[in-house]
């Protein structure tokens, strides 16, 4: 089982001092709780990727290059790489670089970020997310296996002869996690590939996720990969903790009050109680994270988030500390003492499975690939809402 911390990077108001960080301050931030993570024994450190303010990792291979000139074991991933904005040849080129100047402790999660600017921004349409989730990483497949490419797809220019470089180390490409929080198109993506899926729950309820990793395990052995239990899931949490959970509560309140993203609405009392988030003792820490496993069934791979908000980095540090001597212990224990046989408890090394293969019109072929027919999800209900089946349509003809 792997631990570990992500960070969105916001630059926000810490609304107990008034004080808003410097971008720069931020960012070395950043790298501080990277190294700090090392040192208490984590397993992973993750960053997003995010083009707009108040964020500022715009560039996730600069800072982990930077983190992996500085530590020696932890995995450097990403909680989010915008598979839809960047140039999948850019991204097989990027993170093979990063592979190499970390030893290949590395990995990385595709998403297509919460920003809806972002997609004019680098020339795209944001109706086609899905299509260019499932072109892009297409393409980036076949870049990381393939030594010379020829392609042709709907959103960026063809190629011919094409050989990314760097290759990959000891030809063995960077793991791959899914990351969704809504799109059971990008489920079936994950399992049909046999690559990881990453929900990261920290805002919806437990009923959501559950629907949707329920439908990556089921199609991860529908494509062969395995059974159910051995398919590879991830998960988000949100902590803050002190020694009373009182202390913890009454410290973290102003924080969640103030978040954009949790303030304003529900109570912290009630969204701890519908989401992972957690307040508390480190106790009661490690109580609700061990529900996720009864929600979501054993997985491989926990983050944590715990410096969103405007917690300034004294206090991320502290909780760090506390993480890494009172919480992480006893969830290593518990995890791997009820794990079943032949269920893996981390991802795999070698990202050797072979992709599925779906049956259309034009023969086989892979799923996204653009030849002859595209993937839409099969409709149902009030318009925009899609139900997690995918098939396939004729270039041009409309969806049923």
């Amino acid at each position: 089982m792997q631990f570990g911390i992500f960070t969105v990077g916001d630059v926000t108001q810490d609304p107990a001092t008034g004080r808003t960080p410097t971008e720069h301050e931020r960012i070395k931030a950043m790298v501080a709780i990277a190294c700090k993570a090392e040192e208490i024994g984590l397993d992973v450190f993750a960053t997003g990727e995010h083009h707009n303010r108040p964020f500022v990792p715009s560039s996730p291979t600069t800072v982990l290059g930077w983190i992996a000139a500085r530590t020696e074991r932890i995995i450097l991933s990403t909680s989010t790489t915008l598979i839809t904005t960047n140039d999948p040849v850019k991204i097989a080129e990027d993170y093979a670089m990063l592979q190499h100047l970390a030893d290949g402790r590395v990995d990385l999660m595709m998403g297509r970020g919460n920003t809806g600017p972002v997609y004019p921004w680098f020339g795209q349409d944001i109706r086609q997310g899905i299509p260019l989730a499932l072109e892009d990483h297409a393409l980036l497949h076949r870049l990381w296996r393939e030594d010379v490419v020829d392609w042709e797809g709907r959103f960026r220019t063809p190629l011919q002869g094409f050989t990314s470089t760097p290759r990959p180390l000891d030809g063995v490409p960077p793991f791959v996690w899914h990351g969704s929080i809504r799109s059971p198109e990008i489920a079936e993506q994950a399992a049909y590939y046999g690559d990881g899926f990453f929900a990261n729950n920290i805002f919806w309820p437990k009923r959501h996720f559950q629907k949707l990793i329920g439908l990556y395990r089921r199609r991860f052995a529908h494509y062969g990969h395995g059974t159910p239990e051995e398919a590879i899931v991830g998960v988000g949490g949100h902590i803050f903790m002190r020694a009373r959970s009182q202390d913890a509560v009454q410290e973290f309140r102003p924080y969640f009050d103030h978040s954009p993203l949790m303030g304003g609405g529900p109570s912290l009392e009630q969204y701890m109680e519908e989401t992972p988030l957690a307040v508390g003792s480190p106790r009661q820490i490690i109580d609700k994270t061990l529900t996720f496993r009864e929600n979501f069934g054993d997985y491989q791979r926990q983050l944590f988030n715990v410096d969103g908000a405007g917690v300034p980095l004294k206090t991320v540090l502290e909780q760090l500390d506390i993480l890494g001597e009172e919480v992480l212990p006893e969830l290593r224990r518990e995890f791997a003492g009820n794990r079943p046989a032949g269920v893996p408890d981390a991802p795999p090394r070698l990202a050797a499975r072979r992709p599925g293969r779906l049956r259309g019109g034009d023969g086989l072929r892979r799923y996204g690939e653009p030849a002859g027919r595209t993937p839409v999800p099969i409709r149902a209900g009030p318009p925009g809402r899609a139900r997690a089946r995918i098939r396939f349509r004729a270039p041009g003809r409309a969806p049923q």
